[in-house]
């Protein structure tokens, strides 16, 4: 059995993702924990925005929420929130925004809205909050979510936040930038296809097999022909993300493999 879980695969692998220098719109949860291991690890000049206000951030312990303390006590500045968005995310600097939500399509399309009909739902969410803005502006979205038909199917029941809609030049065409990079689920690792803009499977997590990911999405995806397996977390990272990150386990404890 291996010595970490699949969250914490998860986390080490959303890490990976980030370099010095980028300035990331965090969020709370695994977004959260896989800047703060970035930060620690190996990009220390990395700059964390949390929604709340607090620009240029270095919690010295991993925040609860958004509104937490700890993002406040030595970051560069504490704006108003409409400020993050606007003078930050709107004017183009936001490298990296992390997203999640209840589903993702093949071009990257997220649903955080409804499941089912929009107008009689089966399950009526919680919506955009600020996701469809930094979906629309980040110049890069790394997206996290469970790998099952549920979650992963062919079309999203309500496009909340865009991807690459229904493919190809679409979101360019709309003027939209950027766009959604890579998707890491539970069972691999996504990125998309330059041209069709649809997810290709790039990695598979130790001990899960294609067949077994083709099993559990909605379409027949795509293989990389250089389809890898995801690296495990190193001893180091595991010990920041149990000592340091999240000693508690109030976020990856019961998503625990």
């Amino acid at each position: 059995m291996p010595d970490y879980t699949t969250s914490e695969l998860m986390v080490s692998r959303a890490a990976k993702e980030l370099k010095n220098g980028d300035v990331v719109f965090v969020g709370i949860g695994v977004p959260s924990l896989a800047v703060n291991l970035a930060y620690r690890m190996h990009a220390s000049g990395i700059c964390m925005i949390y929604e709340s206000g607090a620009v240029g951030c270095v919690p010295r312990r991993l925040p609860i929420s958004i509104g937490d303390p700890c993002l406040v006590t030595g970051s560069l500045a504490v704006v108003p929130m409409l400020d993050v968005f606007n003078l930050y995310l709107q004017r183009g600097l936001i490298d990296v925004g992390f997203l999640g939500g209840a589903q993702v399509d093949r071009f990257g399309n997220i649903n955080s809205t409804v499941i089912g009909d929009y107008r009689k739902p089966k399950v009526r969410l919680p919506g955009s909050g600020g996701a469809c803005e930094i979906a629309a502006l980040a110049k890069r979205v790394v997206i996290t979510i469970g790998n099952s038909k549920r979650t992963l199917p062919e079309r999203v029941d309500f496009v909340t936040s865009p991807g690459y809609l229904r493919g190809g030049r679409e979101r360019e065409t709309l003027g939209l930038k950027g766009g959604p990079e890579l998707v890491i689920t539970d069972m691999g690792v996504y990125r998309f296809d330059p041209t069709t803009r649809e997810m290709v499977l790039v990695s598979v997590h130790p001990g899960v097999t294609v067949a077994t990911i083709k099993d559990n999405i909605g379409w027949d995806v795509k293989v990389a022909d250089d389809l890898t397996e995801t690296p495990p977390p190193t001893s180091e990272e595991i010990r920041i993300i149990r000592e340091e990150l999240d000693p508690q386990g109030i976020f990856l404890r019961s998503k625990a493999s």
